[in-house]
């Protein structure tokens, strides 16, 4: 494992039913806490609609961008999940029947009415395509070149990630310290650009909210090396501190 290369990944959500409202996406999130404790980033989140050219050009522009390209969404058994086809043709590659796929399905649905012709769609796969194990409801998601392309509901995707776990190389994951109170952001924004420069590889975040009738803010130091997270977190808390503000470590 690589100790300081940063490797990113950029993510494709996938779905009319995501950009109408109708569903509420909660994979970005899962995705992206999986993809730190890999070591990996989550750089880039892109939402776009069920149609193959403007998935096509999405997985293209993660894939060559980034280490890691995921997708979510379409790779069901109905005609409008196409992002089989869509990342085919982005590849450059015919779609086939995968063969472990279809042996995978065949032994799912042997006693629940057998294998129709929209089941079998699940077995397609861009030609080279390994296998992701889906361990809930056996249709696999897919793994070609850098990437991965998993089911749109939230469950499904998260059983997917955990037989992926520890297979992608990755580097150090951001460990995150947070120092808040309640505090105006904009009373002490200089002091966080002072206090975020103290260190290389350190970015700190500002979250305001609103609580029993007070504004205030969470302080959120991000680095991947835990001491030096933990001292900017400490140097932050003394630097609020001596302006007058009183801080919490672990935020409010």
């Amino acid at each position: 494992m690589s100790e300081h290369r940063v490797w990113t990944a950029g993510l494709v959500v996938i779905g009319d039913e995501i950009l109408s409202g109708r569903t509420q996406d909660r994979n970005i999130a899962q995705i992206a806490r999986w993809l730190n404790v890999q070591g990996i980033r989550l750089m880039d989140v892109r939402v776009v609609p069920d149609e193959t050219s403007r998935i096509a050009e999405a997985v293209n522009q993660v894939r060559t961008t980034y280490d890691y390209g995921f997708t979510t969404g379409g790779i069901g058994p109905t005609h409008d999940d196409i992002t089989v086809d869509a990342v085919a043709e982005a590849l450059g590659v015919p779609v086939v029947i995968h063969p472990e796929a279809r042996a995978i399905l065949e032994r799912y649905y042997a006693t629940r009415g057998g294998l129709n012709e929209g089941r079998l769609r699940m077995a397609r796969a861009p030609e080279g395509a390994e296998l992701i194990p889906n361990p809930v409801s056996g249709a696999p998601g897919i793994r070609i070149a850098n990437l991965f392309l998993m089911a749109g509901v939230p469950h499904i995707t998260a059983g997917m990630l955990e037989g992926l776990s520890g297979e992608l190389e990755g580097g150090r994951p951001l460990v995150s310290v947070t120092v808040g109170g309640f505090i105006p952001e904009s009373e002490v924004a200089d002091l966080l650009r002072t206090a975020e420069r103290s260190a290389d590889n350190v970015a700190i975040g500002s979250y305001p909210f609103f609580r029993e009738g007070r504004v205030g803010s969470n302080f959120v130091v991000r680095s991947d090396e835990p001491e030096v997270a933990a001292r900017v977190a400490t140097e932050l808390a003394q630097m609020l501190a001596d302006a007058g503000f009183e801080a919490f470590e672990g935020g409010i």
